[in-house]
């Protein structure tokens, strides 16, 4: 079994308190800009692939319904950044009889059955492929991303030390 080992480093005061200025303003700003325009990414290879899959017969476009939204409920639960990227009017079916709304800009509720296919119908996944074949591209545009942000919290922290 390993024995712990343990250190201190002193001399570290200056560094923490410029880490705990930043920290603030890159969760809050920087981050999230960041992971906006990561997600942005998707959301166009998304509607790429709905575009794809869309039936232009009707007014309806699954890839004018892809959305982007900010989840508020995940950053106030545990502090983390996270944005949902989803098609619009959810996954409600409507119930046998009812009449289905094909004009312009109408619900697509049949999204997941194609992308998740259905018994008699193979998948034709536009969604996960959004971010599974693009995802070296995502990482990337959020890492140069939240670096420039980092980069301008830094140097609004040398500002304010400075005056």
């Amino acid at each position: 079994m390993a024995d712990a080992v343990e250190f201190k480093i002193e001399g570290l005061d200056s560094l923490l308190g410029k880490l705990e200025e930043i920290s603030y303003d890159l969760k809050r700003k920087g981050g999230r800009s960041s992971l906006r325009k990561a997600a942005a990414l998707v959301v166009a290879n998304a509607k790429t692939g709905a575009q794809k899959v869309d039936d232009p017969s009707t007014g309806r476009s699954i890839a004018d319904n892809i959305a982007l939204r900010w989840n508020g409920r995940l950053f106030k639960r545990t502090g983390d950044l996270g944005f949902r990227i989803g098609v619009l009017h959810g996954a409600v079916l409507p119930k046998r009889g009812e009449r289905v709304e094909t004009t312009q800009n109408a619900p697509t509720p049949h999204w997941r059955l194609l992308e998740f296919g259905t018994e008699k119908m193979r998948a034709q996944p536009f969604m996960r492929s959004a971010l599974a074949d693009h995802i070296s591209e995502v990482t990337n545009t959020f890492v140069s991303e939240y670096e420039k942000a980092i980069d301008r919290a830094i140097k609004r922290a040398k500002k304010k030390k400075v005056n």
